[in-house]
């Protein structure tokens, strides 16, 4: 294992409550996860250090650390857990850093050495300030939660430097969602607790004064007490008190190495430079040291406790802060140096991390050298996803060189992908304005207008338009005419401009083909398909062409035009089955991951997740993922179309399902977003108000709903059965109904199901059974609709059937219906049973007359067959796409109806049948 930073106290104070949590997580040996928090010098690496001193033998312990910054190379925790660490395979470690690999592999790399190094026994894996940590360290500790066996989890952090930009504040987000995770949050000592830290570290109880005086000038920060003790030694503490202390913590650590020599002093500062792990091969040349004399020095620096040995050959200041306050010291002429022969070294060797190189050379005034390390930085982070990593270094470059085209380029890009709005269109702008040629300005324009549209920038989509024709015109045929044509496709599309937005596309496809420019082509390919795939004539046809366009897109690795039109696949028709819905919901993912390109990997993947469990007639769990991905967003501010992303989604499920008073929260949150499309409040509102039976609000809002949708040029079959269904129940007027219904559907843009479920209710609302069950019965197969809607249509073909008096036949569309809402819930249940309460049959969540296997619904029956292959909860959500919760109530259920109480005997059961 690798090396714990030490202290100066032999025993630790104030935390035994916290380590017997911590101690009694890692003898369960059972899989958890802890989160320990606090502030720096709190005691956190204390804390880690005692526990891994209590653990039973045989325990495997991995501890890494995060390298201050975020600059980090990929992968840092691991890398430093394991580092001269044996049996590591070198294959692997090799597949960890090649950036050739794409994030998912790499993901699944560490994994494996992690698994791996533990194997089957019980382990501590530690990942040490992940308030740094770089993307890849986050998803990796992510995904180590999620694996089984006896390890116990810990991450430690300094909340006051999580921000959004950091990759720990979605990590911990994302944790709390879908683990049982233990908080350790560390405060600091009373002045009870100091005395007896002062009084295990001088040997003898502390005096009162002393005790008070002391804890007033650390705060009762640890680390402050033990860095003056440190620094101010040979005094007791009555004399201590009187001394004049040193009063921050800068002079403290700065005391601890003042009586160095004149060599020691040169070789400290280095390593200050050198960064938090220091290489003996790389100081040593960077000092010019021999290698006797720096053992020498390395060992009276260990001794003193301000460097640690971290592994073979390399060590650590025992305390970031130890680092920044002996370099806050260092001339700036000193530091210049140091970094130039680091650069010096680093280039002589082939460095091939662009980072740490784009440090040194910022710290050398090598600005050239900056710049350089800059752009290739950015370039191959933005390669391999890491599109936070890559707008680091960008804006690195950019602090010297605020006019370089190709770094405003990367920065606009890597800020978009990681859905930086503000930032993006910031650098966009000044791209788009410095541009050096027309391909250039056109390529800024094509991502402007995805950010405007992204940030409800209506005036600057309309402007930018505008500039886009402008410029076509101005242009000779070329790469840079067909980009620009390709940003208006992308511009009307995203405008709901259909016909104009295919005009364009075609006109750069045929451009883009005849110059052979293969990005630009798959480029309006995908904004060719996206548009087809939105009407319903022609849908097939755009489903075809975006299928076809991600196998082209991934083999050329443009993951970003890969991801967009899964994304629009996973949106538009459903796949006739929910394990091709699941597999292209999944390769969404991987090539968004892929492509760094945060709101397609995370936000749209939570929607994909929802819309698969309703294409499995699941209400709660889909629900349960918008609450998930919407609870993962709250502590974030964001704007246009991500603020309150699932808000809408989540408050048409919501009603659904009955939960009313849920659905005015939401409608209240979105109410502070501005810019909302101007449907949304009043279409939620008039539903809301219809379901809970007041007419006289539903009138009101239904007159501001038919204003709001004189301003949306689309129209949506599902929002008009949804607003028809809630306006019948509240028995709105038939004219006014008829009014409603013709405003809903006055665009071709609606697919015949659902214009024909529309006809069919206001047909037997008026009292035309026949006619109403003509049209029922004419979709109740029609794979466009939900389970859960063809539901609805069977039992309104049942109502339609009892007002014929053909009972029997009713009652088989009854029995249909049911098993489509087995797992709903709502107003289309209370439907359900109101047409079986007339047909004299039990209600549908009546226990069920037959037992055994035949008894499990068909969603039941498929996690029965995994039970028996014995999946756990947790594989089972992640193999259906479902929360762990949900997986448990289908366990439940299923134990319930086969009346076994073991997972043992479901597999027996399933088998026999």
């Amino acid at each position: 294992m690798r090396t714990v930073r030490g202290s100066a106290s032999p025993v630790m104070i104030g935390r035994d409550g916290e380590l017997r949590r911590l101690a009694r997580l890692a003898a369960s040996r059972e899989p958890a996860v802890a989160i320990i928090a606090g502030e720096p010098g709190i005691g956190k690496t204390r804390l880690v250090h005692e526990l891994v001193a209590k653990l039973s033998a045989g325990t495997v312990v991995l501890v890494g650390q995060a390298e201050p910054g975020s600059l980090s190379r990929p992968y840092e925790v691991l890398l430093d857990a394991i580092d001269n660490r044996p049996g590591v395979d070198e294959q692997q470690l090799a597949a960890l850093a090649d950036p050739r690999r794409s994030p998912v592999e790499r993901l699944h790399t560490g994994l494996t050495i992690v698994n791996e190094l533990i194997g089957e026994a019980p382990a501590v894996i530690v990942f040490e300030d992940l308030h740094w940590a770089d993307s890849e360290s986050a998803a990796l500790f992510e995904r180590i939660a999620d694996q089984h066996g006896p390890r116990l989890l810990i991450g430690t952090y300094r909340p006051d430097e999580v921000t959004r930009r950091r990759p720990v504040a979605g990590l911990l987000a994302q944790l709390e969602r879908r683990h049982a995770v233990t908080h350790v949050r560390l405060n600091r000592l009373s002045p009870a607790q100091t005395a007896a830290l002062l009084a295990a570290a001088t040997g003898t109880p502390a005096p009162l004064r002393a005790a008070t005086a002391l804890h007033h000038r650390t705060g009762g920060n640890p680390f402050f007490l033990e860095e003056l003790l440190r620094a101010l030694p040979g005094f007791d503490l009555e004399e201590l008190v009187d001394q004049p202390l040193p009063w921050s913590l800068a002079d403290v650590l700065r005391r601890q190495v003042d009586d160095l020599d004149p060599v020691s002093h040169r070789i400290v500062e280095a390593a200050t430079v050198l960064g938090h792990r220091i290489p003996f091969d790389l100081l040593a040349e960077v000092t010019g040291a021999g290698e006797d004399e720096l053992i020498a020095v390395l060992r009276d620096l260990v001794t003193r406790g301000v460097l640690v040995e971290s592994g073979d050959d390399e060590f650590a200041f025992r305390h970031a802060l130890v680092r920044e306050a002996i370099a806050a010291q260092m001339l700036g002429r000193q530091r210049r140096r140091l970094h130039e022969a680091a650069l010096d070294v680093l280039l002589d060797g082939g460095a091939s991390d662009p980072a740490m190189v784009a440090h040194h050379a910022r710290g050398a005034g090598r600005y050239d050298d900056l710049i350089a390390a800059a752009r290739s930085g950015a370039a191959l982070y933005l390669s391999i996803g890491s599109a936070y990593q890559a707008l680091q270094l960008a804006e690195m470059g950019l602090e010297e060189a605020p006019d370089d085209t190709g770094l405003l380029g990367a920065g606009a890009r890597a800020a978009w992908l990681a859905g930086l709005l503000d930032d993006a269109l910031r650098y966009g702008r000044r791209w788009r304005d410095l541009a050096v040629d027309a391909t250039d300005r056109a390529e800024s324009l094509y991502l402007l207008v995805r950010c405007a549209w992204e940030s409800r920038e209506t005036g600057e989509m309309s402007a930018l338009t505008h500039e886009i024709e402008t410029l076509i015109e101005q242009l000779p045929p070329g790469a840079g005419q067909a980009r620009a044509m390709t940003a208006i496709a992308q511009s009307g599309y995203l405008r709901d401009d259909f016909d104009t937005a295919l005009v364009w596309a075609d006109r750069a496809l045929a451009l883009a083909q005849e110059i052979d420019m293969p990005a630009v082509r798959l480029a309006a390919l995908l904004e060719k398909g996206c548009i087809l795939s939105e009407r319903p004539t022609t849908a097939a046809e755009g489903q075809k062409l975006l299928s076809d366009l991600v196998d082209e897109a991934e083999a050329a690795e443009e993951w970003v035009l890969a991801a967009r039109a899964l994304n629009r696949l996973v949106n538009g028709v459903p796949p006739t089955s929910p394990a091709e819905y699941a597999e292209t919901l999944e390769r969404m993912r991987v090539d968004a991951e892929r492509a760094g390109f945060e709101s397609l990997a995370v936000a749209s993947y939570f929607q994909g997740r929802a819309r698969l469990a309703l294409r499995a007639g699941e209400l709660q769990a889909a629900i349960a993922a918008l609450e998930e991905g919407r609870e993962q967003d709250r502590g974030y501010r964001r704007r246009g179309r991500w603020a309150d992303y699932h808000g809408v989604f989540l408050a048409g499920l919501c009603l659904e399902a009955g939960e009313l008073d849920r659905v005015d929260e939401i409608i209240a949150d979105l109410a502070t977003v501005p810019d909302n499309p101007p449907t949304v409040i009043p279409g939620l509102a008039f539903h809301l108000a219809c379901r809970q039976g007041n007419l006289a609000r539903a009138e009101k809002t239904l007159n501001e709903l038919v204003t709001a949708l004189a301003f949306q040029p689309w129209r949506s079959g599902q929002q008009a059965h949804d607003l028809i269904s809630a306006a019948l129940e509240i028995g709105l007027p038939g004219p006014r109904l008829d009014a409603l219904a013709a405003e809903l559907l006055n665009e071709d843009d609606v697919w015949d199901a659902y214009r024909t479920l529309v006809d069919a209710q206001l047909a037997e609302a008026h009292g035309r059974h026949a006619a109403a069950l003509t049209a029922y019965l004419s979709i109740v197969d029609s794979h466009i609709l939900w389970p859960a809607i063809r539901g609805t249509v069977r039992v309104g073909a049942a109502r339609c059937l009892l007002a014929a008096d053909r009972r029997a036949e009713a009652t088989v569309q009854v029995e249909l219906a049911a098993s489509l809402l087995g797992e709903w819930g709502g107003w289309r249940v209370a439907e359900l049973d109101r047409i079986r309460a007339r047909l004299g049959m039990a209600p549908a969540d009546a226990a069920p007359a037959v037992t055994g296997p035949a008894a499990l619904t068909p969603r039941e029956r498929e996690v029965a067959v995994l039970i028996s292959d014995g999946l756990t909860n947790t594989e089972l959500a992640r193999r259906l796409y479902i929360s762990p919760k949900t997986a448990a109530v289908h366990v439940s259920n299923i134990l319930r109806k086969l009346g076994v109480s073991s997972r043992t005997e479901v597999g027996e059961l399933v088998g026999r049948s």
